[in-house]
């Protein structure tokens, strides 16, 4: 019998007709299309910073590994450096990722620094108490940086950039108004001497752990019986923690994927409910609190406040965001990706001094690597583009 007309052996369903095709002859499906591991590895935004990371470790092995860059000390010694861009790179990777800039966050160093040192040297408060005044006043900054670029409209480079000169310039006035002096010393001390001070921000942890290991002969003993490592700065551990927060929101947190989306197209996200306004005016405050912390951790460390502290942060920790994979349009980067070129950052300036070559190269090698890094995350976002 047939079917309109046709006619099929006794063998065939005449409704196997119209079957779907083999799997060989179907047209592929952009949903379901398979990407390779290198696809894969190349569509994170840290892979860049990452392998950069990698290969600056290699250099530095063959050009200075038994000059002691990679003894205890050394170690330490980039570490902190990197640890200390890292604070400003995780809040300057967010906020870029949420499409704005804060330049800023040099000048809001040198002046949380002046809070903490003016109201404990000249005023005799308690040196926690100047610590909390110092982050309750840079966070209002942050606050009317961010409320300014939404009321405003105005690009956050132009906003920021008049607090940049703002802030360099009162702190500057205050210190010699107050001291008549850029330079406040004696904060160490007062650091040590108060229990909250010294337990969160000054000295170093683990004190009994590298005591022990030097007994042990990893590491370095002095005359004196102390270890040449007296333990882990405590800006390194704030800075794992810091990212280690970081990276959680952005990666699992509704309040993460607004800052995508924010970042990503800002109109569209508020018209399905994102508190645009709320989340960049946040952001702003983050990177203030990120700045405090870098000066009041620099502060108790080196024991003075020095208003031209923080002289080109800003575009360091931008330069370690962009290398990390953040997009200067926003819409995407990673934290991780951030504190890697954070890192680069640290082992390269305290590295280039363990080699023959000259530290005037440092800054040649920075720009080699933000040029790297901008050229590839453009390659990225083609990528990424073409994929939708």
């Amino acid at each position: 019998m047939g079917v309109a007309g046709k006619h099929y052996p006794p063998h065939v369903n005449p409704q196997q007709d119209n079957a779907e095709t083999p799997d060989k002859a179907k047209p592929s499906d952009e949903r379901v299309r398979r990407t390779s591991w290198f696809g894969h590895l190349l569509n994170r935004p840290e892979f860049a910073a990452i392998s950069g990371t990698v290969l600056v470790f290699l250099v530095f092995g063959f050009a200075a590994g038994s000059s002691g860059m990679f003894n205890l000390d050394g170690v330490m010694n980039w570490s902190q450096v990197a640890a200390y861009l890292g604070l400003l790179a995780v809040g300057a990777c967010l906020l870029m990722i949420a499409g704005e800039f804060d330049l800023s966050i040099g000048s809001m160093i040198g002046f949380a620094g002046m809070m903490v040192a003016l109201p404990s040297v000249y005023f005799h408060w308690p040196i926690s108490v100047s610590i909390l005044f110092a982050f309750v006043m840079s966070m209002l900054l942050g606050a009317l940086n961010g409320y300014l670029v939404m009321r405003t409209r105005l690009p956050s480079f132009i906003v920021t950039l008049a607090f940049l000169f703002i802030l360099r310039g009162l702190t500057l006035a205050l210190s010699i108004m107050f001291a008549d002096r850029t330079i406040i010393s004696g904060v160490g001390d007062l650091a040590q001497a108060d229990p909250i001070a010294d337990t969160l921000f000054h000295g170093v942890a683990l004190h009994g752990l590298f005591t022990w290991l030097a007994h042990m002969g990893i590491g370095k003993l002095l005359d004196s019986g102390q270890p040449l490592v007296p333990g882990i700065p405590k800006v390194i551990i704030w800075w794992l923690a810091l990212a280690a927060v970081g990276a959680f929101v952005l990666a699992k947190t509704r309040y993460g994927n607004w800052i995508l989306a924010v970042g990503g197209d800002a109109n569209a996200a508020k018209n399905v409910g994102v508190p645009v306004k709320r989340v960049k005016i946040s952001l702003f405050v983050l990177t203030a609190f990120c700045s405090c912390l870098f000066a009041v951790l620099q502060v108790c460390d080196i024991g003075s406040a020095a208003a031209d502290r923080g002289l080109q942060k800003e575009f360091e920790a931008i330069i370690a965001a962009v290398i990390g994979g953040t997009l200067l349009t926003g819409g995407y980067g990673s934290v991780v990706g951030a504190c890697f070129g954070a890192l680069i950052f640290g082992v390269v300036q305290i590295g280039i001094t363990y080699t023959n070559v000259s530290s005037d190269w440092f800054r040649v090698f920075l720009g080699v690597m933000l040029l790297i890094a901008v050229l590839f995350n453009h390659y990225v976002r083609r990528r990424v583009s073409q994929a939708q």
